[in-house]
């Protein structure tokens, strides 16, 4: 008899082993996943783009553009102290607020000041323009509580003093409004307005300008109307002040900001609907 007879047979089993943790793997989870936030950007900038004014955009766009620490624009001279002015808005960095000339614009850096403040506190007046202004405070302080009429009016109003001089806002309320909707044709109340304006301005001597504001619309047009509608308002209140007694030559300019120079965080806000009728300062005319 054959001694292997009684030894036990050898059973060798092979395990068959699958990686990756499910039937395809888990990669697809992790694609999947990287799809889904992508689209969700996708909606978030199309919603964006949609929902939001130009100059929002134009906000957005810039603080995702890459930016150098050192201005590609010189601020200085070639020499150890050498150079024009640094406060000269022809040589300073883009990002200054200095001025040189008198007659700033509004995009450039200088917005009109005169001074070089941290606050953002006006310069001096001279003695005759700080009196007058506030003769002028006072005269529009002392007809609140006089009549109703009088505060109905002057809650559209507010007074402040600037580098360029007093300003005078008036300004759109709910269920109030200086202009018919969308038009340049002044409301009675735009012009009971202008009528006392022109009273408390006759208390200085000082020249005028105007200014036209809006609030931006919610949606972005071709054709924009804001330009035309704020320089036309603003061409409407001097010819209203000019009906009631303001002689022509005080005016020196009309201009209209658009949707620019929003009053309130909201551009779309009803405040920002607005004019602004300024008082210049003496040593801010242009003889």
């Amino acid at each position: 008899m054959d001694a292997r007879s009684n030894a036990a047979p050898v059973i060798i089993k092979r395990k068959k082993v699958v990686g990756g943790g499910g039937h395809h793997g888990g990669a697809w989870k992790v694609a999947y996943a990287d799809f889904v936030t992508a689209m969700m950007a996708f909606f978030l900038l199309m919603w964006l783009m949609g929902a939001t004014t130009e100059q929002q955009r134009k906000g957005i766009a810039d603080y995702f553009s890459p930016s150098l620490p050192i201005s590609r624009i010189s601020g200085g001279g070639d020499g150890a102290f050498g150079g024009d002015s640094m406060f000269s808005e022809d040589v300073l960095p883009q990002n200054g607020i200095g001025a040189s000339d008198i007659d700033t614009t509004e995009h450039r850096q200088a917005r009109g000041k005169v001074s070089m403040t941290t606050d953002d506190t006006p310069a001096p007046l001279a003695p005759a323009d700080a009196d007058g202004f506030e003769a002028i405070e006072n005269a529009l302080r002392a007809l609140r509580g006089e009549s109703m009429v009088a505060d109905e009016i002057l809650r559209h109003i507010v007074t402040r003093v600037t580098d360029e001089g007093l300003v005078i806002e008036i300004f759109d309320l709910d269920g109030a409004r200086l202009f018919t909707a969308g038009t340049a044709e002044a409301t009675p109340l735009l012009q009971e307005i202008a009528a006392l304006i022109a009273s408390v301005s006759g208390l200085v001597e000082n020249r005028m300008a105007v200014a036209g504001h809006t609030r931006a619309r919610p949606i972005t047009l071709a054709r924009n109307p804001v330009w035309d509608l704020s320089t036309s308002r603003a061409n409407q209140m001097r010819l209203l002040l000019e009906t009631v007694g303001v002689t022509r030559s005080r005016m020196r300019r009309v201009t209209g900001h658009a949707d620019r120079s929003p009053a309130t965080q909201d551009p779309m806000a009803l405040r920002n609907n607005r004019l602004e009728v300024i008082l210049l300062r003496s040593d801010r005319e242009v003889k």
